[in-house]
């Protein structure tokens, strides 16, 4: 390489420098406006420190300026790229592919020139850029560096390494630290992994311009992909990739990149693909069923057996004893598969009858007793609030006092206990999770009826608040209710209704092209695809007017290609478990 081939590839950077300024210009006056004054004082101080004053006035001085503006300058173009698409209007896309072609020729040309900038081949240049570097060698030998210069040094290589930290975990590998105990027993809490971005299609920040995609996802891939919960407008990802400038510069001790409450955003998450294109999606009783359009049979997803962990008591003792926490325990686990077994061998005729049964015997301990009528319509006290399983449960005693003292407080009853009957409902046509749910609320009601019923029956008979709160038959009741009561509190983490959701003619609908459904292992303890972020009050089933209500977050949600970051290749620690991802858990 000789000194006129070395000027002219400064000129190309420089003019690569100033189109990519140009493509930066913004008339808003928010933060995008700083993108276009920054680089093209750039490409102004570029030009005239190596361009002119090193190749036209042959001042050697600028040889150590040139270096450190070339070493420099693509993390530079790189943060404006980023601040001029930061602000409230967008670019368009041709913009943001010619900006990146040109940061491409200065980055790939300023290697080319730092390269043959290396002092061992100077000489190859020109002997007196040689000569002059060795002068300042042996000066800097004779001097004793002052402390200032010393910190600039570090603090200069400390920056220049997170950039290229910051480059080489955008476009090709990135390290991940394992934040949660969601994809137990795979992942435990501090597990290191390497994520390959390369064939995942990366892309330049706050653009569609990148790598294009190679990599095709299959079941039971375990990827990292951004968390659609958080919003993902230009705001939040300045921000996101600032706080990574920032974690980095910190040495990994501030982060800025923090929800509404303060709290570290769960961004980006590590969970395993369980759906994938052209499948609709059903989860009961913790088997994932699946069908497709050639197959309209719901089929058992069997790969499910070798990943999906749903009793963490019976992992082996190597991942056990690291496990941090455990949220169903063993007799919790048993109680639920009680529950299940129950509801599923439920008889809806023999129900139906019951909850006649029931309600007829409300009506003579109603007829009974003459309490005073205060309250004219009952139906207005059990709103959705009170309707909650849990509040039926648990505030059973003061529920029955008002519907006692209720005018039409029987005829209410009556409803609660057998509207359900009038319009009872046997053919799910395949829906497991809508049965299964219809069988639920039957269950619930029958035990709150005889709960409610017990109650009254005491209070006609005279009984006094101490002896009824005392009674055996509420006290057995009352156990049953701690069982479905746990059951309902485990409910949306153990089944999933069918995703995506047919139309409303009931046509099937299937996950489309290039978008996935994830979870997490540990189903009891992942907040993943298939839950928002927020309890909202639901009724248990869309087929009983009178349905009992309870806490849902249930919201599925399918995660689109080009959010996937990559796939988790290798974990390098701990030690003892180093290796490919696979099944080490079980």
């Amino acid at each position: 390489m000789n000194k006129n081939k070395l000027k002219i590839l400064s000129l190309v950077c420089v003019i690569s420098s100033i189109l990519f300024s140009l493509l930066n210009i913004s008339f808003s006056c928010d933060i995008s406006i700083i993108s276009f004054p920054i680089i093209l004082l750039f490409s102004g101080v570029l030009y005239y420190s190596t361009y002119y004053k090193l190749f036209v006035c042959n001042n050697l001085k600028f040889i150590s300026v040139m270096r450190e503006l070339l070493q420099y300058g693509p993390y530079i173009l790189l943060v404006c790229f980023v601040f001029r698409r930061a602000g409230n209007n967008g670019t368009l896309y041709i913009l943001d592919f010619f900006a990146v072609l040109f940061w491409l020729v200065f980055f790939i040309f300023s290697l080319v020139i730092l390269h043959y900038l290396n002092p061992k081949k100077l000489e190859k240049i020109d002997l007196a850029w040689k000569k002059h570097n060795d002068a300042l060698l042996s000066k800097s030998k004779l001097n004793v560096k002052s402390f200032f210069m010393e910190i600039v040094g570090w603090i200069d290589a400390i920056v220049q390494s997170v950039f290229m930290v910051l480059l080489l975990n955008i476009f090709i590998v990135q390290l991940y630290e394992i934040p949660s105990e969601s994809m137990v027993p795979e992942f435990l809490v501090k597990d290191r992994v390497i994520v390959f971005k390369t064939a995942s299609g990366p892309k330049f920040p706050l653009s569609d311009v990148g790598l294009p995609y190679i990599k095709n996802y299959k079941r039971g891939d375990i990827v990292v992909f951004r968390n659609p919960h958080y919003s993902s407008d230009r705001k939040s990802e300045v921000r996101t990739f600032l706080s990574q400038i920032v974690f980095m510069c910190t040495l990994t001790t501030v982060n800025i990149n923090v929800d509404d409450s303060g709290n570290p955003k769960a961004d980006p998450l590590v969970k395993r693909i369980v759906g994938v294109p052209g499948e609709q999606l059903m989860m009961q009783d913790g088997i994932l069923y699946s069908r497709t359009f050639a197959n309209d049979n719901w089929n058992p997803v069997t790969e499910e057996n070798k990943w999906a962990c749903w009793n963490l008591n019976n992992v082996k003792y190597s991942i056990k004893k690291d496990i941090l926490d455990f949220p169903v325990s063993q007799e919790e686990y048993d109680t639920m598969l009680e529950v299940e077994s129950l509801r599923n061998s439920l008889d809806l005729k023999i129900s139906a009858q019951e909850c006649y049964n029931i309600a007829n015997r409300f009506d003579n301990a109603f007829k009974l007793l003459s309490m005073k009528k205060e309250i004219e319509d009952i139906s207005t006290f059990f709103d959705s609030k009170n309707m909650l399983e849990y509040s039926l449960f648990s505030k059973h005693s003061t529920f029955v006092k008002n519907i006692l003292s209720a005018q039409n407080g029987n005829v209410w009853f009556r409803k609660f206990m057998t509207d359900w009957i009038t319009t009872i409902k046997t053919d799910f046509n395949g829906n497991l999770y809508d049965e299964a749910n219809y069988k639920l609320n039957i269950m619930i009601k029958k035990l709150v009826g005889s709960i409610f019923l017990r109650d009254a029956e005491l209070l006609s008979q005279k009984y006094d608040i101490t002896n009824i709160k005392n009674d055996y038959k509420l006290y057995e009741y009352m156990k049953e209710a701690e069982k479905l009561n746990s059951y309902i509190y485990l409910l949306d983490r153990r089944n999933m209704p069918i995703f995506p959701k047919n139309k409303d003619d009931g046509t099937p609908q299937y996950i489309p092209e290039n978008s996935y459904f994830m979870m997490g292992d540990n189903r009891f303890n992942s907040l993943d695809m298939r839950h928002s972020y927020d309890l909202r009050i639901e009724p248990l089933t869309v087929y009983d007017k009178y349905s009992v209500f309870y806490y849902s977050n249930m919201n599925p949600q399918l995660i689109k290609k080009d959010k996937i970051l990559g796939e988790t290749s290798y974990r390098f620690w701990p030690l003892n478990r180093r290796g490919v991802p696979g099944h080490t858990g079980m």
